[in-house]
């Protein structure tokens, strides 16, 4: 097995899993939870998917890893405080989402990956940066995938305490990030696999099953025996042993992207 590659595109960290086999191959793109794994290294080891004949280059998400504030999540964690919508939430899922064509551009000058469609998968909030790139871009997508993700706004900041002041600005910004709604044009994009922890929240559980009901026969859903909603243990920033149902969802990603990957090809 190739050794992880680090490095940043277009000032977006990374950490990039080589295909076995040497020369050009295809890509696919991930983005991390803020709960465990919280970073892409952590993310890399948790879901590596070694099996497959491709690039799995895991993204950084904003604050989080590498670019943590004076190395810590506390500042992160004061965002939410602030306004877990407002000042955390959204702009995270927008800012790796307006960074992504940068960062790809730059993947793609760095390392040999081919200049076909990609893959693209998310975990949680990392989820929610996926969905959006199948949504709301016109980036090229062989197969998506999604695990424990946000794929209703609300439904997350739901699980914080007490009620969430909504205001004409953060309705619209939860309208943005409601992708059931989106359901058709994410269907017309490419496959979905949606991975859901049978331990998970249960709203987000509940928006798992209507996303694939929404998008029917372009979409599956994996559910999880034992799987909460981290995939790693505490503190989930360094990478660490791989855990069972993280390695039972690492064996349902391999096979859905390996599939498609042969269709695609």
């Amino acid at each position: 097995m190739n050794s992880p590659i680090t490095g940043t595109a277009a000032g977006v960290p990374f950490t990039a899993l080589p295909p076995a086999e040497d020369g050009p191959a295809p890509l696919i793109v991930t983005w991390h939870m803020l709960d465990a794994p919280r970073s892409d290294a952590a993310f890399a080891a948790a879901l590596p998917m070694n099996d497959l004949p491709a690039w799995r280059v895991h993204l950084g998400m904003p604050m989080c890893g590498a670019r943590m504030v004076d190395g810590s999540m506390d500042a992160g964690l004061e965002l939410i405080r602030e306004d877990v919508l407002m000042s955390a939430l959204h702009p995270f899922v927008r800012q790796a989402a307006e960074e992504f064509p940068a960062a790809l551009e730059s993947i793609r000058a760095q390392l040999p990956v081919d200049d076909g469609p990609i893959g693209v998968l998310g975990g949680s909030l990392g989820g929610a940066v996926a969905l959006r790139i199948l949504a709301d871009t016109d980036v090229p997508v062989f197969a998506g995938a999604v695990v424990n993700a946000a794929i209703r706004i609300r439904s997350v900041v739901d699980l914080f305490p007490g009620d969430y002041p909504y205001d004409a600005e953060s309705e619209k910004v939860a309208d943005s990030l409601d992708f059931v709604a989106k359901a058709d044009t994410i269907a017309g994009r490419a496959p979905l696999l949606v991975v859901s922890g049978e331990l998970d929240h249960p709203a987000l559980r509940a928006d798992a099953s209507d996303l694939v009901n929404a998008l029917g026969k372009r979409s599956e859903l994996l559910p999880i025996p034992g799987l909460a909603h981290p995939l790693a243990d505490e503190p989930g920033i360094e990478p660490a042993p791989q855990l069972p149902p993280a390695s039972e969802v690492d064996a349902g990603l391999t096979a859905w992207f390996r599939r498609h990957l042969a269709k695609a090809s």
